[in-house]
Protein backbone atom coordinates (compact mmCIF):
# COMPACT_ATOMS: atom_id res chain seq x y z
CA UNK A 1 0.00 0.00 0.00
CA UNK A 2 1.33 3.44 -0.91
CA UNK A 3 1.98 5.82 1.94
CA UNK A 4 -0.09 8.99 1.84
CA UNK A 5 -0.01 12.31 3.62
CA UNK A 6 -2.84 14.79 4.11
CA UNK A 7 -1.75 18.39 4.57
CA UNK A 8 -4.12 20.77 6.36
CA UNK A 9 -3.47 24.51 6.02
CA UNK A 10 -4.19 27.07 8.71
CA UNK A 11 -6.75 29.78 9.37
CA UNK A 12 -6.94 32.07 6.35
CA UNK A 13 -4.55 29.79 4.48
CA UNK A 14 -4.71 27.66 1.38
CA UNK A 15 -2.98 24.60 -0.05
CA UNK A 16 -1.13 26.91 -2.44
CA UNK A 17 0.47 29.08 0.23
CA UNK A 18 3.62 29.01 2.33
CA UNK A 19 5.73 25.82 2.28
CA UNK A 20 2.83 23.51 1.42
CA UNK A 21 3.37 23.19 -2.38
CA UNK A 22 7.06 22.58 -1.75
CA UNK A 23 6.26 19.85 0.80
CA UNK A 24 3.84 18.21 -1.65
CA UNK A 25 6.59 18.05 -4.28
CA UNK A 26 9.20 16.71 -1.85
CA UNK A 27 6.87 14.09 -0.37
CA UNK A 28 5.79 13.02 -3.86
CA UNK A 29 9.41 12.73 -4.94
CA UNK A 30 9.98 10.38 -2.00
CA UNK A 31 7.09 8.16 -3.08
CA UNK A 32 4.42 9.45 -0.69
CA UNK A 33 1.08 10.40 -2.24
CA UNK A 34 0.60 13.95 -0.92
CA UNK A 35 -2.74 15.74 -0.80
CA UNK A 36 -2.90 19.38 0.26
CA UNK A 37 -6.52 20.02 1.17
CA UNK A 38 -8.72 23.03 0.45
CA UNK A 39 -10.44 23.48 3.80
CA UNK A 40 -13.95 24.99 3.84
CA UNK A 41 -14.38 28.70 4.54
CA UNK A 42 -10.74 29.20 5.61
CA UNK A 43 -11.32 32.75 6.87
CA UNK A 44 -13.89 31.48 9.39
CA UNK A 45 -12.78 27.95 10.30
CA UNK A 46 -15.35 25.91 12.21
CA UNK A 47 -14.31 22.84 14.23
CA UNK A 48 -17.12 20.51 13.16
CA UNK A 49 -16.95 21.54 9.51
CA UNK A 50 -13.19 21.17 9.27
CA UNK A 51 -13.07 17.84 11.13
CA UNK A 52 -15.91 16.45 9.01
CA UNK A 53 -14.21 17.59 5.80
CA UNK A 54 -10.92 15.98 6.77
CA UNK A 55 -12.64 12.71 7.63
CA UNK A 56 -14.54 12.69 4.36
CA UNK A 57 -11.35 13.13 2.35
CA UNK A 58 -9.25 10.62 4.31
CA UNK A 59 -11.96 7.91 4.34
CA UNK A 60 -9.99 4.89 5.62
CA UNK A 61 -6.97 5.89 7.72
CA UNK A 62 -4.33 3.26 8.39
CA UNK A 63 -0.65 2.92 9.29
CA UNK A 64 0.32 4.24 5.86
CA UNK A 65 -1.64 7.45 6.52
CA UNK A 66 0.23 10.54 7.75
CA UNK A 67 -0.76 14.11 8.47
CA UNK A 68 0.96 17.47 8.33
CA UNK A 69 -0.86 20.51 9.69
CA UNK A 70 -0.19 24.20 10.09
CA UNK A 71 -1.60 26.20 13.00
CA UNK A 72 -5.37 25.58 13.26
CA UNK A 73 -4.86 22.73 10.79
CA UNK A 74 -2.97 20.91 13.57
CA UNK A 75 -5.97 21.18 15.87
CA UNK A 76 -8.14 19.89 13.04
CA UNK A 77 -5.94 16.81 12.67
CA UNK A 78 -5.91 16.13 16.42
CA UNK A 79 -9.67 16.62 16.77
CA UNK A 80 -10.24 14.35 13.76
CA UNK A 81 -8.02 11.68 15.32
CA UNK A 82 -10.09 11.80 18.51
CA UNK A 83 -13.15 10.72 16.46
CA UNK A 84 -11.54 7.56 15.05
CA UNK A 85 -12.54 4.09 16.16
CA UNK A 86 -10.31 2.73 18.93
CA UNK A 87 -8.60 0.09 16.75
CA UNK A 88 -7.46 2.48 14.01
CA UNK A 89 -3.69 3.14 13.85
CA UNK A 90 -2.13 5.84 11.69
CA UNK A 91 1.47 6.50 10.72
CA UNK A 92 1.93 9.79 12.54
CA UNK A 93 1.54 13.55 12.41
CA UNK A 94 3.83 16.54 11.92
CA UNK A 95 2.34 19.62 13.57
CA UNK A 96 3.72 22.98 12.42
CA UNK A 97 3.02 25.95 14.73
CA UNK A 98 0.37 24.01 16.67
CA UNK A 99 -1.38 25.73 19.54
CA UNK A 100 -3.60 25.32 22.53
CA UNK A 101 -3.36 28.96 23.58
CA UNK A 102 -2.89 32.10 21.51
CA UNK A 103 -1.09 35.36 22.19
CA UNK A 104 -3.15 38.55 21.92
CA UNK A 105 -1.39 39.41 18.64
CA UNK A 106 -3.42 36.64 17.00
CA UNK A 107 -6.63 38.63 17.28
CA UNK A 108 -7.54 41.40 14.90
CA UNK A 109 -10.85 42.43 16.46
CA UNK A 110 -13.91 40.74 17.93
CA UNK A 111 -14.55 38.59 14.87
CA UNK A 112 -11.21 36.82 15.31
CA UNK A 113 -11.94 36.29 19.00
CA UNK A 114 -15.32 34.71 18.24
CA UNK A 115 -13.77 32.42 15.60
CA UNK A 116 -10.92 31.34 17.89
CA UNK A 117 -12.98 30.83 21.06
CA UNK A 118 -14.39 27.37 20.19
CA UNK A 119 -10.90 26.15 19.24
CA UNK A 120 -9.48 27.52 22.49
CA UNK A 121 -12.29 26.42 24.78
CA UNK A 122 -13.39 23.03 23.42
CA UNK A 123 -11.13 20.49 25.16
CA UNK A 124 -8.76 18.41 23.08
CA UNK A 125 -9.27 14.74 23.98
CA UNK A 126 -5.63 13.72 24.30
CA UNK A 127 -6.40 10.19 25.50
CA UNK A 128 -8.53 9.49 22.42
CA UNK A 129 -5.78 10.85 20.14
CA UNK A 130 -2.70 9.05 21.39
CA UNK A 131 -4.20 5.57 21.01
CA UNK A 132 -3.94 6.02 17.23
CA UNK A 133 -0.18 6.65 17.02
CA UNK A 134 2.80 7.43 19.18
CA UNK A 135 4.54 9.41 16.46
CA UNK A 136 4.07 13.15 16.76
CA UNK A 137 6.59 15.84 15.84
CA UNK A 138 5.90 19.50 16.54
CA UNK A 139 7.71 22.38 14.87
CA UNK A 140 7.67 25.79 16.57
CA UNK A 141 9.42 29.07 15.85
CA UNK A 142 11.12 30.94 18.66
CA UNK A 143 9.56 34.25 17.59
CA UNK A 144 6.03 33.20 16.66
CA UNK A 145 3.85 36.25 17.41
CA UNK A 146 0.71 34.15 17.83
CA UNK A 147 1.70 30.87 19.47
CA UNK A 148 3.33 30.75 22.90
CA UNK A 149 6.35 28.46 22.68
CA UNK A 150 5.38 27.10 26.10
CA UNK A 151 2.61 25.17 24.28
CA UNK A 152 5.37 22.81 23.09
CA UNK A 153 5.54 21.38 26.62
CA UNK A 154 1.85 20.44 26.51
CA UNK A 155 2.33 18.48 23.27
CA UNK A 156 5.35 16.73 24.77
CA UNK A 157 3.43 15.87 27.95
CA UNK A 158 0.11 14.85 26.39
CA UNK A 159 1.30 13.12 23.21
CA UNK A 160 4.98 12.39 23.81
CA UNK A 161 5.71 14.67 20.85
CA UNK A 162 9.24 15.39 19.75
CA UNK A 163 9.77 19.17 19.56
CA UNK A 164 11.76 21.05 16.92
CA UNK A 165 12.40 24.78 17.40
CA UNK A 166 13.09 26.87 14.29
CA UNK A 167 14.93 30.16 14.66
CA UNK A 168 13.16 33.42 13.78
CA UNK A 169 10.58 32.05 11.35
CA UNK A 170 7.52 33.77 12.82
CA UNK A 171 4.31 31.77 12.55
CA UNK A 172 5.96 29.60 9.89
CA UNK A 173 3.56 31.06 7.35
CA UNK A 174 6.05 33.21 5.43
CA UNK A 175 8.54 30.50 4.54
CA UNK A 176 8.48 28.74 1.19
CA UNK A 177 10.50 25.72 2.27
CA UNK A 178 10.44 23.83 5.57
CA UNK A 179 13.07 21.07 5.34
CA UNK A 180 12.52 19.83 8.89
CA UNK A 181 8.85 19.14 8.14
CA UNK A 182 9.87 16.94 5.20
CA UNK A 183 12.64 15.15 7.10
CA UNK A 184 10.23 14.56 10.01
CA UNK A 185 7.59 13.11 7.67
CA UNK A 186 10.08 10.85 5.91
CA UNK A 187 11.48 9.67 9.23
CA UNK A 188 7.97 8.74 10.39
CA UNK A 189 7.25 7.01 7.11
CA UNK A 190 10.46 4.98 7.40
CA UNK A 191 11.85 6.40 4.19
CA UNK A 192 15.11 7.60 5.74
CA UNK A 193 17.03 10.82 5.77
CA UNK A 194 16.23 13.61 3.32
Amino acid sequence: MQKRVFIVHGWGGSPNGTWIPWLVRRAGGAGIHAMALFMPDPDEPDIDTWVYHLGKVVENPDQDTFFVGHSIGCQTILRYMSTLDAGVRIGGAVLVAPWIHLNNAAFDGETDVSIAEPWLETPIEWDKIKIHTDRFITIFSDNDPYVPIADSKAFEKELGAKTIIESKKGHLDDVLELPRAVSSLLEMAGIGKN
